[in-house]
């Protein structure tokens, strides 16, 4: 019985629950600023949205996302978007420490007849970048969301949305750009902490004239301190059930649905379906997952109560 309740200490409970709702109460209450995106009105604080990924970097972990060519890639967007994606989420260059690096010419040379083709037949586009230049051409042809991945440029970044119109996910990423992170470094409060990180570029893209902003507190990336499975589950995990505390910023919260190798084993792909549960309980307003239809069906489920 000894070991039982030691282990019963660490899990998740309800009382954990309602101490972290008791202690923020004042900002579980907390509205976010709506709008549109390509003409589609977006109601946050009723109902969450749902970003679905294509990946075009063989590199890219998650075989299942990984598409090759562009038939393969617009076959996909049309899946996605039947199974309830609400944004397409494209990538040309994988996150991961280990992945090539791939040059803005050969990542616009895969992307473009996909991006034409996804706008061309009314679905909503999201680049995944830190690239300038990519950026530029992106939102010339329509792409309506950039995921942006690091912040060297990000005032240029932000003044091409707003000619555009288009929106930003703010991604926190200690370090220059995605592929130039070491370890992530917190002190007690990492909500508190990323807050006020992303106080700074909230007003940065306010003040280039953007209209339409995400907040992802980057769960999704590489840090050289967080392969640890059971430290970067416990991080994730808690920023999760946390996000409502960024909500308060005035912005919805974007969040990448993570893998737990180490935990999931041979049913990673369910993985995602259990921390959109946390996220949701957290109050995220975009979910990016590979499983959309999995993750669709755990928002129906949780919205019949």
């Amino acid at each position: 019985m000894r070991c039982i309740s030691q282990y019963i200490q660490h899990m998740l409970t309800l009382d954990w629950l309602a101490d972290l709702h008791a202690t923020y109460r004042k900002a579980f209450q907390a509205k976010v600023n709506e709008f549109d995106i390509g003409g589609r009105d977006l109601h946050f604080d009723r109902r969450p949205c749902i970003m679905g990924v294509i990946n075009l970097s063989k590199d890219s972990w998650y075989r299942e996302s990984v598409c090759f060519n562009t038939d393969q890639a617009l076959r996909r967007a049309d899946l996605l978007l039947a199974q309830g994606a609400d944004v397409i989420d494209l990538g040309a260059e994988s996150t991961l420490a280990q992945a090539s690096l791939v040059g803005v010419e050969s990542q616009w040379k895969s992307l473009e007849p996909i991006v034409e083709k996804i706008v061309d037949n009314g679905g909503i586009v999201s680049l995944e970048t830190y690239h300038l230049d990519l950026v530029k051409r992106a939102l010339e042809s329509g792409v309506q969301v950039i995921n942006l991945t690091g912040h060297t440029n990000s005032k240029d970044v932000y003044r091409l949305c707003a000619q555009h119109q288009a929106a930003v996910i703010i991604c926190y990423v200690q370090g220059a750009n995605v592929r130039s992170v070491e370890s992530l470094e917190f002190g007690s409060d990492p909500i508190l902490e990323m807050g006020d990180w992303f106080k700074v570029e909230i007003g940065r893209a306010l003040e280039a004239g953007v209209k339409r902003i995400f907040l992802d507190p980057g769960l999704g990336f590489y840090y050289r301190n967080m392969e640890d499975g059971a430290s970067r589950v416990k991080h994730q995990m808690k920023t999760f059930l946390n996000t409502f505390r960024l909500r308060e910023l005035g912005w919805p919260v974007c969040h990448a649905l993570p893998h737990s190798f180490e935990t999931f084993g041979e049913e990673v792909r369910t993985a995602e379906s259990f921390f959109a549960i946390l996220a949701l309980l957290g109050k995220t307003d975009l979910l990016r997952t590979h499983e959309v239809s999995k993750v669709k069906a755990v928002i129906d489920t949780l919205q019949q109560f």
